[in-house]
């Protein structure tokens, strides 16, 4: 009898098969022994077919934990190797939907990772606080949870928004299982069902087993991932170490050759030659005002400028743009500025450039200096001690031709003696002069005959190096050399215009009209009185009029047309032509309470005799 039940033990049939015999052998009229011994032999074949599904559950499970064990040994995706892993949990333990929710360090909660079986897209969404919901749980006391109702079970905290995710999955039964590296929770394996079911131990057990294996996965992925880090690390400190000693190579080599240059005498155009012949770009070079020495690189804008000045206050090259810019300074006063238009350049080598640049001006302004001292020395001795012996030889020797027309310059400025005597002693060695610095002025000595234009020229330029105004007064100078006498007009000249409120003009006697004749040594009447109303004395010469007489008479009553009509014994009408004409010929403003003070000296001095007509 019981080989019926090994046939269907055999071909694997259901339990209720098992009772086919049992009712066979009853509707053939077996007594009851013989049905005593089936019900015994069906008893044992259940057992037997119970022992076999669980052997058979128990190798798929160990099949499972096998292939999740070639999953870590060949990992290469991490979502590949989770994904597998739940949805394996979800296979073995005959769930509706298996999921695993992951710790978020920043954020202090758990998220979901990875989901099989799932169907909301709220549920997938889901993030549970630390002791919020049956997976809150689990991440908190790491310790396996399960549920047969998870809506009835009062052992966790409910959330509204996880029941609400929940209910929209429908689920009921739920079994979680943390995922511990050590003694730290890094997330939750759960298998969850859609109708109530208890969860046996060994299917705690089993998921268990696939959440190590998950943790392990996880870390080894970190780990994987700290290893590429380290050798991506490794290999850019590597190239960055090869790239420096490449660098500090080309820049040893740069600089050795802008040295010899300098050694042989090169100056600033042949260090940016080598500049732009190592990192090529087109490269210019500044002076301490922000001038052109060499180069050329297009406009620059103010942010230009601020560039320089972040670069001198860091020490290093400052980039804006597709410009590289380096500047340096000496005692907190820029010295040149280097502009580098290039995409990609070695900064360092700029930087040494830019010292090697400011170096060869330093050398150019002690040189200069030395120059300024002997020609201010020189021109000292000119205007204090004009009687010394060998004073043209002197000047000679430094390129001064005394008995060649010159002019003396008087500039007052208020303050940065320093960088006032620089400037005018540049221009001296310039433009072949002289040039000392006196207190808060400078006195230049330069060849030209022109007083009143080289006056506002140097007035206009040193304002313009100081960014305040200077003003300045000139006088010619005799052509004995007699520098003293036009030294105290030119001074007299730069006092006067400050007096009149002209503070960063320039003038000689000769622009400052009636205060000319006051100031200046020469008394030139006739060329102040020429100036002044020459053109009407001409008029009257030529045409025969009495237009200068109308003009003293009109001063003279007051600047009434009817008195002067009535003085001169003409029609008022006349009067008004008369004076329509001398304006035509003296311009527009003559009438001005200053131009009218001039004119009426020039008249007196025209009547006193003091001068004939031009």
């Amino acid at each position: 009898m019981s080989t019926h039940f090994l046939e269907l033990l055999a071909r694997e049939a259901s339990a209720v098969e098992f009772e086919g015999p049992i009712i066979a052998a009853r509707a053939a009229g077996a007594d009851p022994a013989t049905i005593e011994e089936l019900e015994q032999a069906k008893v044992e074949a259940l057992k037997v077919r119970e022992l076999l599904k669980r052997r058979a559950r128990r190798e798929a499970e160990l099949s499972a934990l096998y292939d999740t064990a070639g999953d870590l040994a060949a990992l290469r995706d991490l979502d590949a190797v989770l994904e597998a892993i739940v949805h394996r949990a979800r296979q073995l333990l005959a769930t509706d939907v298996a999921y695993m929710t992951l710790h978020d360090p920043e954020q202090g909660d758990t998220y979901m990772r990875v989901t099989d079986g799932s169907i909301s897209a709220k549920f997938r969404a889901l993030r549970l606080a630390m002791g919020a919901g049956l997976g809150g749980l689990v991440a908190q006391t790491a310790t396996p949870y399960s549920t047969a109702d998870y809506f009835a079970d009062s052992r966790f905290r409910h959330k509204e928004h996880i029941d609400e995710a929940v209910k929209e999955e429908g689920l009921v039964a739920i079994l979680g299982v943390p995922l511990r590296l050590g003694q730290r929770v890094i997330g939750v394996l759960m298998a969850a069902n859609r109708s109530a079911r208890p969860f046996h131990q060994e299917e705690v057990s089993l998921l268990a087993s696939l959440a190590a294996h998950a943790a392990v996965a996880i870390d080894n992925a970190r780990l994987l991932q700290e290893t590429r880090n380290a050798l991506e690390e490794l290999s850019q400190a590597h190239r960055i170490a090869r790239e420096h000693g490449d660098a500090v190579e080309r820049g040893a080599l740069a600089h050795d050759r802008m040295t010899s240059l300098v050694l042989r005498g090169g100056g600033i155009e042949d260090v940016a030659a080598v500049v732009t012949d190592v990192l090529g770009g087109s490269l210019a070079v500044l002076d301490d005002l922000g001038r052109p020495l060499t180069g050329d690189v297009g406009e620059l804008d103010a942010g230009v400028f601020e560039a320089a000045q972040a670069s001198r206050a860091l020490g290093r090259t400052v980039r804006r743009g597709d410009l590289l810019i380096a500047s340096v300074d000496v005692g907190g006063e820029p010295l040149c500025t280097l502009i580098l238009r290039s995409d990609d350049a070695d900064e360092r080598i700029l930087e040494r450039a830019a010292l090697v640049c400011a170096l060869l001006l330093l050398f150019r302004r002690s040189v200069a200096e030395a120059e300024g001292r002997v020609r201010g020395e020189l021109l000292d001795d000119l205007i204090s001690r004009p009687d010394s012996p060998g004073l043209a030889d002197r000047a000679r020797r430094l390129g001064v031709d005394l008995h060649a027309p010159h002019v003396v310059v008087v500039a007052k400025h208020g303050g940065q003696r320093e960088r006032a005597a620089f400037w005018a002693s540049s221009q001296a060695a310039l433009r072949h002069g002289l040039a000392a610095g006196r207190g808060d002025e400078v006195v230049l000595l330069l060849p030209g005959e022109n007083a009143g234009r080289a006056a506002q020229n140097v007035a206009a330029e040193l304002s313009a190096s100081l960014h305040s105004p200077a003003t300045a007064g000139a006088s010619k100078a005799a052509v004995d050399g007699d520098v003293a006498g036009a030294y105290q007009e030119a001074r007299r000249c730069a006092e006067a215009l400050i007096a009149l409120g002209r503070a960063g003009d320039g003038a000689s006697a000769a622009e400052l009209g009636f205060v000319g004749l006051l100031v200046g040594d020469g008394r030139d009447v006739l060329g102040f009185v020429g100036r002044v109303i020459g053109a009407v004395i001409d008029y009257d010469a030529r045409r025969g009029t009495a237009l200068t007489d109308t003009m003293a008479a009109y001063f003279g009553s007051g600047g009434s047309p009817s008195r002067t009509a009535e003085t001169m014994h003409i029609h008022v009408n006349t009067v008004t032509q008369r004076l329509d004409r001398i304006g035509k010929l003296l311009g527009d403003g003559w009438l001005e309470p200053e131009r009218a003070l001039e004119i009426q000296l020039a008249l007196r001095l025209h009547r006193l005799g003091h001068t004939s007509t031009p």
